[in-house]
């Protein structure tokens, strides 16, 4: 039985929800990805060109730093990861976490929450910064998906 890890970035609280019943379904740990600088609302104003999270997403060099930056993922197989789709990707503290640690040979899940955009090129934007993982696209966890529909999801994973 393989050891499975779900971590996750929420920058409103609905993408650590859904981390929380994803971990319980798939009998995961729970890692929460956290910003050194938490954000504030003002920061996550997509409409204005010049808040944080607009100014991160147009750089895409851009490394948010993470406040615990000891990344141990050495001893999962799975690695469940998610996160809310920013400007139909990843936001760039994902790449911060994915560059932080040896994915080598892991499986990456991603799952996301979103307020209307699918994956779009996800899981091909991540690759290069997870050398040498298997990532999947996995599944939009938006709304309040039951532990059923979840259990189901993974079986058909089969990971």
């Amino acid at each position: 039985m393989s050891k499975k890890l779900v971590a996750y970035f929420s920058a409103s609280g609905v993408t650590r929800a859904a981390a929380e019943k994803l971990s319980e379904a798939a009998e995961a740990d729970l890692y929460e990805i956290r910003p050194a600088v938490p954000y504030t609302a003002a920061d996550l104003d997509w409409t204005n060109g010049k808040s944080r999270s607009s100014v991160e997403m147009q750089d895409k060099a851009c490394r948010v730093p993470m406040a615990d930056a000891d990344v141990k993922v050495a001893a999962y197989d799975v690695i469940f990861l998610g996160f809310p789709i920013w400007w139909y990707t990843a936001p760039s503290i994902i790449r911060t976490f994915l560059e932080a640690g040896d994915f080598a040979g892991k499986t990456i899940v991603l799952f996301a929450t979103s307020g209307g955009s699918g994956f779009g090129n996800t899981a091909k934007d991540l690759q290069g910064s997870a050398h040498g993982a298997d990532i999947r696209e996995g599944k939009l966890l938006n709304g309040r998906p039951s532990a059923a529909s979840l259990k189901k999801w993974l079986d058909a994973l089969g990971v």
